[in-house]
């Protein structure tokens, strides 16, 4: 039987690492830099996350301290994360590397480092299975109201969730704000439409860039550890993440650059992550291989959808992807 509630509460938990990762593209295009290194990002992220937490539990045994439990792993992250920002963003904009060789490049590197270092930490405990389970500090990241379970459908659908969940959709919240209300987010635009233009308005071009680089490159990182310490309950395993990086790329052109929109079409993608569980497939189990492919289905609709609208304020920003040479102007 479909159960509405279970399906709608499941395509929530699928979605924010995709709402992160967007977000955090989204904040990087604005600014006229275009970054295939999400995936990597996010991945470096999530192993920077399982470093800190591995870290502080075989140091504090059985006496796990609820705030440490979660600043630990929370700051490793944000510095994975940060790092690698400021690599792209040293790359691209300071050296003027071609952005799409060093998004592909990074997204290489940040898989292989994820799976390095996981793999050493699955040796270092002797694990007879390809994983790692950090139950004591993960337990704390998935952590929700106690009385959730108690208000049927309505608790199930809005507050079942871990507090990084309700913090992606904070962070979307004050990024649309940010990017349509504020003198900064305008800067930024300008930044990514004309550089040109905003330079000679007095706007600091590079300083702009790395602060959208790196502050987008840590609220995708964030997607990274939610996956591990909430969705996954703290069990890390090598190449586990998936495509979602790529697809939280995708998102940021569904959903036109526009934070807000991200949360219900990352709760839409999610839906369509898991609705082969949802589908019955009879005596045909295979059936449900080609149901997951729905996700990638319906993102190369919208991609050819949005290729061909022609207002303005449907294109991205004018300067994606280009290098800025001052001497140009």
């Amino acid at each position: 039987m479909f159960n509405l509630a279970v399906f709608i509460q499941r395509a929530v938990v699928q979605s924010i690492p995709l709402l992160l990762g967007c977000t955090g593209e989204t904040l990087t295009e604005k600014a006229g830099s275009l970054n295939l290194g999400i995936p990597g990002v996010m991945y470096v992220g999530a192993i920077s996350g399982v470093i800190g937490s591995f870290a502080y539990e075989q140091s504090c045994s059985a006496n796990v301290n609820p705030a440490l439990a979660i600043l630990v792993p929370l700051l490793s992250c944000l510095l994975g994360s940060l790092l690698m920002g400021l690599l792209f963003a040293f790359l691209t904009v300071s050296l003027r590397v071609n952005q799409n060789v060093t998004g592909l490049a990074m997204t290489t590197f940040g898989v292989g480092f994820g799976n390095f270092f996981g793999g050493s930490l699955i040796k270092l405990t002797g694990s007879d299975v390809p994983s790692i389970a950090l139950s004591a500090t993960s337990h704390y990241f998935s952590k929700t109201l106690p009385f959730a379970h108690n208000l049927g459908w309505f608790g199930k659908v809005f507050l079942s969730y871990g507090f990084l969940a309700y913090t992606a959709i904070v962070i979307a919240i004050i990024a649309a704000y940010v990017l349509t209300r504020t003198r900064v987010g305008l800067n930024l635009r300008a930044v990514g439409e004309n550089p040109a233009t905003a330079d000679a308005a007095g706007i600091n071009i590079t300083k702009y860039k790395y602060l959208a680089i790196c502050i987008g490159s840590i609220i995708a990182g964030l997607g990274g550890l939610y996956y591990v310490m909430d969705y996954a309950s703290g069990v890390w395993s090598n190449n586990a993440f998936g495509d979602r990086g790529w697809l939280a790329i995708a998102l940021v052109i569904f959903t036109l650059w526009r934070p807000n929109i991200a949360i219900f079409a990352s709760i839409l993608f999610g839906g369509l992550y898991i609705l082969y569980l949802f589908i019955p497939s009879g005596h045909y189990p295979a059936v449900k291989e080609l149901y997951k492919m729905l996700p990638y289905i319906v993102t190369i609709i919208v991609l050819v959808i949005t290729g061909m609208r022609n207002k303005p304020e449907n294109q991205p920003p004018a300067g994606l992807g280009l290098p800025y040479f001052r001497e140009d102007r």
